[in-house]
């Protein structure tokens, strides 16, 4: 394949078709669409078409990876990647070639920045925040400023590119500070773009400036500050614009702020603006673009009024181009009278109008004698307003430049920076002016610069791999360099010019011609033209106009002018106008040390009088010559980074590539010539072991050696003869241009051949298999047939035998039917005949019968009509004669009628009716008249009952208002009442937990009081046990003294033993009244307040063998009581009173006892020092001493009876004035009292014991101690007993008897006065409390008579005055027991040192073979069994101790290992369960409060220790569900036990508390992921794409300039190995911390979401990693993740699934892509992955061998029809009428999915 030159496309590609031998002229082609043709080579040179890369180098990353390096395969190269990748970014070896797409990508987030950062730049595809991070690490790496230029033409995305790089520093480093310094370098971008860029033809926001942008960094390189340089504003811009071309942004929208100024217009208004005609960019926001504008002045630190000072400086500006000049002649003009437009720039510049129309016609000259004011012509007038707009928007261009500086500017020391030029690239237009020659010279000074750099990388890279090079030869673009700016020099010439009186472009352009036509070869002169001139550029000839040069460089304003502004009375005009006054020079130093490269020259404020006229002495190309040597400067000392920026085509249509565009910019900015250099050495290298891993398949076995280096030399020289083409480095072998092509043909021809191999084998296995498949097969076949026709004939005779069978029976059963035919029908036959004739007999009996019914009817008829008829006749008869005889009777009747006396009879009756009828009318009158007197009374008493009624109804209205108003104050009452109810509870709750803390504190004192003193008592006995030693060494001594003394001895001895009893008696009398008065003072503590269970020392269940200081966890006996029972309030307040008065007397006398014991050590230890020093100076006692003694203890024992009596009467007078509700039988207290006396009296039977158990043990201790013959043998004791009298020892004993007694005796009478002090001070007590009941009695009385208002009031006046009072005193009484407590700590820890150390005498005083011959039986002391509750006491003042030592200095690792896992969670809820059943809440609140706390110190002091925070959120939660368990969660308590719901929490309901250790909880499962993600991060990439687990699946592609990290494992290389072996570290510590399974699942399936979800993003960031063979180690990378998940039992975490999408991008890469078959397997596979990364990975998806194929663009698009397809299908659309509905809804689904991503 070879490329040919085009036309149209530049290069085409086409296939040799004829081997070329040397003389041939032609060659045989065949292009790519079929056609064939001749190409005909050059007669000269012979000069054969490049070659084209084998189709696995093309769309590589790096251009200088290709094997051939030519313009048309760089050209080809970023077309695929360009059209068919849809990638902009590829590298060309040191340069990023970046083209613009013209269209938004999602390829600039915050995800990508992170996914760039920290990467070496060849494992990541090429990216401009690749080129940023590499910047950025050599600047940390080599503490040297570093440089990122990004040039190229006019819209090819030069801005945007820097504005990117600018963005990832700003992300990535962040600020030092709180200032947000890189949100303010990111906003100084829209003000540049809005006032130095513009639309023009080839961009709609091109930036007409070249600018050098510093980012400052600190020594931590984070940003602090930032500094920016300008290079060439082209003002001509702001007053002249051709066809299609804007002014500037801000000039162009600053329609938009008329309204502010109160003026009209728009951008077709000014002239200034109209002249481009089009005045309106499409697909632009001009107000939101003004809106964003001012936001970022705002950051910067512009105000208001100065924004709204720009745009009336702007606004100016354009109404100063509307003025008209109107000609007198032709020397002069004059401005129409009344001027509108200058009138509008007069008030909003503030200047007078007459002086401005004056200087605007007029100029004022200036020679040695005079000055004379003279008129200027109408175009000279126009140029000088031009010039006065361009000067002034010029100075508003560097005022902002200097205000975006200095809101920039880092107020700490910088340490290094990093430069973004942002500068115009190579220009050419139809007609090109000064602009354009410097633009062009400024990019000569790049190239040269750029030339260098790639040529100093080469010599470096050769020298460090020891390659002889020899001098590449480069295009050097010097002599184009030196035309411009050396002496004699264009830019001389013109200043030269400049400067001149009557200069004009037509001498300057003569000049030209002639100094350097005809001699310098760049310069030429245009045939048709005598004003312009032709350099040639290392890009392309540029043809240069002159008209223009001189007024442009000259940049002219008249003073005048320039004065007028000056006096303006706006203030901000005259600031622009003062830096010029400063005249800083280019090349002098400003404050910063930098240059400010972007000052426009004008002429001075003042002038001498002979400098009136002239301009400024710096012209503008002299200005920009020095800023430019100032930049190759900065450049020159910093490390380059370049981005050529190439512009795909000049109509901004998105992904079209116009070759010949492309090909003309690649020209111009170097990418040709980097691969020219690169290609003239040795453009392809390779390490050794990525060579090996290659081309590996080219090696026999033999020629595989142990060096690796030296078997690619050896491999090497048999396949590449040539040595010249090749060369050996250190660490890489370097190869020239069309070698690697070479390699990867033999290569691919041996895969090949391999391939062909392995598919002649498999095919002939598989032929063979199916041969004897097939031969198997038939053979079985002809079996069966054949036992199918053995059957078959089988068959037919089994068949002929049964049809014999059939017929026989058949015939016989046709025969047998006919046969039953006849005789059926013969039968029926007889049958028929024989019903027929029984039918008919049957016929004629019935008629027979029937005539019989019907005659007997018919006569019975007949009968009984003839009797009817006769009987009707005979009545007939009858009725007619008493007819006649009733008329007769009636004629009688009426005759007798007629007479008298029958009206008489007839009267008589009717008047006695008459009469009864009179009488029932009076009844019913008299009725009528008393129901008419009835009915007018009920009248009356209906009208007076609805009179009544009315008024009740108005009565019950009255009411029913009064009862509203009622129930209203009735309510206000309650509410008060209830608000004074809740006042009383809330002051009762005071009142009770400043009671309870009362009780609390006294408690603790109390305990600590009995600990002192259980410690003396401790002591005491120890000293008895020492005298009792001593009295028995005594005894044995006058024992065996008896016998050779026997007159003196034998009444010592009496004496003695008499004396011995008296004391033994004594002993125990004074230790049963110390007792007896310990269980008083315990019966006192119990009346005054109940113990609390707690971990208490409880010395009667210690053994013999326990330490005095050893601690018992057991719970008391006093638990037990039952003391639950509640007292109603009004009983309770008294006894509360009184116990308090107690308390307070109680601590006065806990403090004196305390100091009355301290007394009492102190003295003991006096007299003991005296006793011993004593012994040796007193003679021995004689008998009447021993009598003394004896009397003296006589009288103690006398003493002793009178304190036991005074003791009971104390106890009696106590009982006696004890209130009868408290000290009766059945009352809680007394109940509580005869409990604890009882328990006191066991526990002093138990120490009883213990004090004989400890005599026993004394005695066999002595008894060990001494020989066994010391009784019996008589001649040993008599030597002792003489010995013992020599030396004085009796009497010393017995003075040491003597010195005991007297201190009893002083201890006695200090006991006495003790209990007599006492028994005063509970005198004192009972006379208060009797006090206090009679003053609570009368305040009763009192509040009784009070109303309820009042007496609520007083109650709690009287209640806050009381507890106010005892808080007082409480907090008195702290302080002091405070101090106590510290003495006394003191005290015993010196007592504790001296016991050890009598200890340790007493032990050094035995010798080891006494105690070998009897060893010690200890006695075993029974315990009682206890209750335990679970529950841990501790005091307030170890609260920190507690935090410390459970949670800031714990070691998770030991308490893991050794421990339980949740010890310290079980602790801390054993303290709160504690504080809970005291009811103190401040405890409760404190210890959760220091336990958050603590447990949020640990995490933010070792928040990075997975192991802390793993062991820390096992215990968090832990802590939290035993809270829920326990203090009221319902799904948590359901689960209980009756044991557990014992447990619970009864005074606190810690809900809020349960929230915040849950949110904690949160937090520290966040943080556990992060430090996972931290651990995991720089593992995944390496681990799970680029190692290769299996070796020799993928072979290393070429890579180019750029190396990735290496596939191959070395030390500092993560494996998958490594990550597994990371994950058991994980999963094993959790589980060593006992950490909930289900929150093990979670963790682990959020570690391998991480480790999904980086592949994945790293595999759509990397062609490199899209081939079949890197699927095929992902799918096996992923298999050991599920095998972990097995062996872990963790496959239903859910961890699974979270691999899914990474799975289907691996299945994607290997599965087939070609047919529409595959295209829907595909969508139907990959349902976990989006439509965006499956055509992302289609398009990155890059062959690693030649017999893989690329995927297709046509496939793609039919992969993005169908997934549309399948989402359109997974909805539920109605009614859908046509097909072109689905391709509407479809084409919709396509923007919605589009826009969402």
């Amino acid at each position: 394949m070879v490329w040919i030159p085009d036309a149209e496309e530049v290069w085409k590609s086409a296939e040799l078709l004829k081997d070329y031998k040397p003389g041939d002229e032609v060659l045989q082609l065949r292009l790519e669409e079929g056609k064939v043709i001749e190409y005909c080579l050059d007669a000269k040179t012979k000069e054969l078409p490049p070659l084209r890369n084998p189709d696995i180098l093309v769309g590589e990353n790096d251009l200088t990876a290709l094997s051939y390096l030519h313009e048309p395969a760089v050209l080809h190269n970023l077309k695929v990647r360009f059209i068919d990748s849809k990638l902009i970014y590829t590298y060309c070896g040191i340069v990023l070639v970046a083209i613009n797409p013209y269209e938004q990508l999602p390829i600039y987030g915050e995800d990508i920045i992170n996914a760039y950062s920290g990467q070496n730049m060849g494992d990541m595809d090429p990216h401009i925040f690749a080129v940023a991070e590499e910047a950025y690490k050599q600047m940390a790496r080599d503490e040297r400023n570093q440089s990122i230029i990004v040039s190229g033409e006019s819209g090819a995305g030069k801005t945007v590119s820097a504005k990117y790089a600018m963005r990832y520093f700003a992300t990535v480093s962040g600020s030092a500070s709180e200032a947000n310094v890189e949100e303010k370098v990111l906003a100084s971008n829209p003000i540049m773009e809005s006032i130095g860029n513009a639309k023009t033809t080839r961009n709609d926001n091109s930036s007409r400036f070249g600018k050098y942008i510093e980012i400052g960094f600190d020594k931590r390189y984070r940003i602090i500050g930032a500094n920016m340089r300008t290079y060439l504003l082209e003002k001509s811009r702001v007053v002249f614009q051709v066809i299609l071309i804007q002014s500037y942004n801000i000039v162009a929208t600053q329609s938009l702020c008329m309204c502010v100024f109160s003026l009209t217009g728009n951008a077709n208004y000014f002239y200034y603006t109209k002249q481009g005609g089009s005045a309106v960019i499409d697909g632009v926001d001009d107000a939101k673009e003004m809106v964003n504008t001012r936001q970022a002045c705002t950051l910067l630190g512009i105000s208001d009024s100065y924004q709204m000072g720009i745009f009336r400086i702007l606004a100016g500006i354009l109404h100063l181009g509307n003025v008209e000049f109107a000609s007198r002649d032709s020397d002069s003009c004059v401005i129409p009278p009344k001027h509108e437009p200058l009138n509008i720039f007069c008030d909003l510049m503030g200047v007078e109008y007459e002086e401005m129309a004056h200087w605007l016609c007029h100029r004022k000259l200036a020679t040695a004698t005079e000055t004379y004011i003279k008129p200027i012509s109408k175009l000279h007038a126009i140029n000088a307003r031009d010039a006065l707009a361009k000067h002034i928007y010029a100075n508003l261009f560097n005022w902002i430049v200097d205000h975006v500086n200095k809101a920039l500017h880092a107020t700490v020391k910088q340490h290094s920076f990093i430069g973004v030029l942002d500068i115009y690239g190579f220009e050419t237009f139809e007609i090109n002016s000064f602009e354009q020659f410097c633009i062009n010279y400024a990019n000569e000074k790049l190239q040269q610069q750029f030339n260098m750099h790639v040529f100093k990388l080469e010599q470096e890279e050769y020298m460090k791999e020891q390659i002889p090079w020899t001098l590449i030869d480069f295009y050097d673009n010097q002599p184009c360099i030196n035309l411009i700016e050396a002496k004699m020099g264009i830019l001389d010439l013109l200043d030269e010019e400049c400067k001149m009186p009557k200069g004009s472009d037509d001498t300057w352009a003569q000049k030209l011609y002639n100094t350097h036509l005809n001699k310098c070869a760049l310069f030429e002169k245009p045939r048709m033209s005598n004003k312009a001139f032709i350099i040639k550029h290392f890009a392309d000839k540029v043809e240069y106009q002159c008209e223009g040069f001189l007024e442009k460089n000259k940049d002219t304003v008249y003073e005048e002018q320039f004065k007028v502004l000056k006096s303006s009375k706006f203030k901000l005009l005259p600031e622009l106008f003062q830096d010029e006054e400063k005249a800083i020079s280019p090349t002098s130093a400003t404050p910063s040390g930098r240059v400010p490269l972007s000052r426009t020259p004008v002429k001075p404020a003042k002038a001498r009088p002979g400098q009136a006229s002239k301009e400024h002495k710096k012209t503008v190309g002299h200005q920009f010559r020095n800023s430019l040597h100032l930049l190759m400067e900065t450049l020159n000392a910093t490390t380059p980074h370049y981005v050529r920026c190439i512009k795909p085509n000049d109509f901004k249509f998105p992904f079209t590539f116009d070759e010949k565009r492309a090909v003309q910019q690649l020209r111009a900015c170097g990418v040709l010539e980097t691969i020219r250099i690169s290609a003239a050495g040795f453009p392809s290298r390779w390490t050794y072991q990525e060579f090996f891993s290659r081309y590996r398949v080219l090696m026999k076995q033999r020629d595989v050696l142990g060096d690796r280096k030296q078997t690619c030399k050896n491999v090497l020289e048999k396949l590449i003869l040539d040595k010249d083409k090749y060369q050996f480095g250190k660490t890489k072998i370097f190869f020239r241009a069309g070698q690697v092509a070479y390699l990867e043909k033999i290569r691919a021809d041996k895969l090949r051949a391999a391939c062909i191999r392995i598919q002649k084998t498999i095919r002939g296995w598989l032929m063979r298999k199916k041969y004897v498949r097939m031969r198997k097969a038939a053979i079985t076949i002809q079996r069966h047939v054949r036992g199918y026709q053995a059957r078959c004939y089988a068959n037919f005779l089994r068949r002929t035998r049964a049809a014999i069978t059939i017929q026989k029976f058949q015939r016989m059963y046709v025969v047998r039917r006919r046969y039953q035919c006849m005789r059926a029908a013969t039968i029926a036959l007889q049958a028929l005949l024989r019903g027929y004739m029984a039918r008919n007999k049957y016929q004629m009996m019935l008629r027979e019968h029937k005539s019989i019914i019907i005659q007997k009817h018919v006569r019975g008829w007949l009968a009984r009509v003839h009797y009817h008829r006769t009987l009707k006749a005979i009545v007939y008869l009858q009725c007619c004669y008493r007819r006649m005889m009733a008329k007769r009777e009636l004629k009688k009747l009426k005759i007798e009628a007629r007479s008298v006396e029958r009206y008489k009879k007839l009267h008589i009756g009717l008047e006695n009716k008459i009469m009864q009828l009179q009488r029932k009318i009076d009844e019913q009158n008299k009725e009528y008249k008393s129901l008419m007197e009835k009915l007018s009374n009920l009248e009356i008493t209906y009208s007076t009952e609805t009179e009544k009624l009315r008024n009740d109804v108005e009565r019950l209205r009255m009411s029913e208002e009064e009862a509203k108003n009622a129930t209203n104050r009735v309510l206000s009452l309650q509410e008060e009442i209830a608000k004074l109810r809740k006042e009383l509870h809330q002051t009762q709750s005071e009142k009770k937990t400043i009671e309870e803390w009362a009780d609390k504190y006294k408690h603790e004192t109390e305990q600590l009081v009995s600990e002192l003193k259980e410690q003396n008592t401790l002591l005491k006995t120890e000293k008895e046990d020492l005298n009792r030693r001593i009295h028995e060494q005594a005894r044995e001594i006058t024992e065996t003294m008896e016998k050779k003394l026997v007159e003196e001895t034998k009444q010592l001895e009496l004496d003695l033993n008499d004396e011995r009893l008296r004391y033994q008696n004594l002993l125990n009398e004074f230790s049963r009244l110390e007792e007896r008065y310990d269980d008083l003072k315990d019966e006192m503590n119990l009346m005054v307040s109940i113990p609390k269970p707690g971990h208490k020392r409880t010395d009667s269940t210690h053994s013999s063998n326990e330490s005095e200081y050893t601690f018992s966890s057991e719970i008391t006996e006093a638990e037990d009581l039952p003391v639950r029972m509640e007292e109603p309030s009004e009983k309770k307040a008294p006894l509360d009173m009184s116990l308090f008065l107690k308390l307070q007397k109680r601590v006065t006398e806990l403090e004196q006892e305390k100091q009355s014991l301290q007394d009492e050590l102190d003295r003991k230890e006096e007299q003991a020092l005296r006793a011993k020093a004593k012994e040796e100076e007193r003679p021995p006692m004689r008998g009447a001493e021993l009598e003394y003694e004896s009397l003296k203890r006589q009288e103690l024992e006398s003493e002793n009876k009178k304190l036991k009596n005074e003791l009971n009467e104390l106890q009696k007078a106590l009982t006696e004035t004890r209130s009868p509700e408290v000290t009766a039988p059945g009352a809680p207290a007394y109940r509580v009292l005869l409990d604890q006396l009882t328990s006191v009296s066991e526990e002093l039977e138990v120490r009883k014991e213990e004090v004989l158990i400890l005599r026993s043990q004394l005695v066999s201790q002595k008894e060990a101690i001494q020989p066994k013959n010391t009784m019996t043998d008589a001649t040993i004791l008599l030597e002792d007993v003489q010995k013992m009298k020599d030396k004085g020892e009796i009497a010393q004993a017995y003075i040491g008897l003597k010195e005991t007694n007297r201190l009893l005796e002083s201890q006695l009478q200090s006991q006495k006065k003790s209990h007599e002090n006492e028994l005063e001070s509970l005198r004192g007590e009972i006379q208060s409390l009797k006090e206090e009941n009679n003053r609570q009695q009368q305040l009763l009385a009192q509040n009784l008579q009070l109303p309820p208002e009042a007496r609520i009031e007083a109650s709690l006046q009287h209640e806050i005055t009381r507890l106010t009072n005892e808080n007082l005193d409480l907090m008195e009484q702290l302080e002091k027991q405070d101090k106590t407590v510290r003495k006394l700590k003191k005290q015993l820890k010196v007592f504790a040192k001296k016991i050890g150390e009598l200890e340790v005498g007493q032990m050094e005083n035995i010798s080891p073979g006494q105690i070998i011959d009897e060893p010690i039986r200890p006695v075993n002391i029974p315990r009682k069994e206890k209750d335990f509750q679970g529950m841990l006491e501790y005091k307030k003042e170890d609260e920190q101790k507690l935090v410390k030592n459970l949670i800031l200095e714990l070691k998770p690792r030991g308490v893991a290992v050794n421990l339980i896992p949740g010890l310290p969670a079980y602790i801390l809820f054993m303290c709160v369960r504690h504080a809970d059943y005291l009811n103190d809440d401040q405890k409760v609140r404190s210890l959760l409060t220091s336990t958050i706390n603590g447990i949020k110190k640990v995490l933010k002091k070792r928040g990075d220790d997975f192991e802390t925070v793993s062991f820390w959120l096992s215990n968090t939660c832990r802590f939290l569900h035993c809270l829920k368990q326990y203090s009221g969660e319902e799904g948590f308590m359901k689960h209980n036990t009756p044991r557990q719901n014992e447990h619970c929490l009864t005074n606190f309901d810690l809900a809020e508390y349960r929230q915040v250790l849950s949110d904690l909880a949160i937090q520290i499962y966040q943080q556990l992921v992060r430090v996972l993600e931290n651990i995991l991060q720089p593992m995944i990439v390496s681990g799970m794409l680029e190692h290769e687990t299996i070796q020799g699946v993928s072979g290393v592609k070429p890579t180019g300039l750029r190396k990735r990290t290496s596939s191959i494992a070395d030390e500092g290389t993560y494996t998958l190995d490594s990550i597994i072996r990371q994950l058991n570290s994980f999963h094993s510590v959790m589980c060593q911390h006992g950490m909930d399974p289900e929150l093990i699942k979670q963790v682990v399936k959020q570690m391998f979401y991480i480790i999904g979800a980086v592949t994945l993003n790293n595999l759509l960031l990397r062609k490199d990693m899209c081939s079949w063979s890197k699927g095929m180690q992902i799918r096996y990378n992923v298999s050991q993740l599920e095998e972990w998940l097995r062996d872990k039992n963790l496959m239903n975490s859910g961890a699974k699934e979270t691999l899914e999408p990474l799975i289907q991008a691996a299945q994607l890469l290997q599965v087939k892509k070609k047919t529409d078959e595959d295209a829907e397997a595909i969508c139907s596979m990959c349902n976990a992955l989006t439509t965006a990364q499956i055509v992302k990975v289609l398009n990155l998806y890059t062959p690693v061998n030649e017999f893989e194929e690329r995927v297709l663009v046509s496939f793609i698009r039919t992969i993005q029809v169908w997934l549309y397809l399948f989402i359109y299908n997974h909805l539920t659309i109605p009614n859908k009428p046509s097909a072109d509905l689905d391709i509407f809804y479809i084409y919709n689904f396509y923007k919605v999915i589009k826009t969402s991503r």
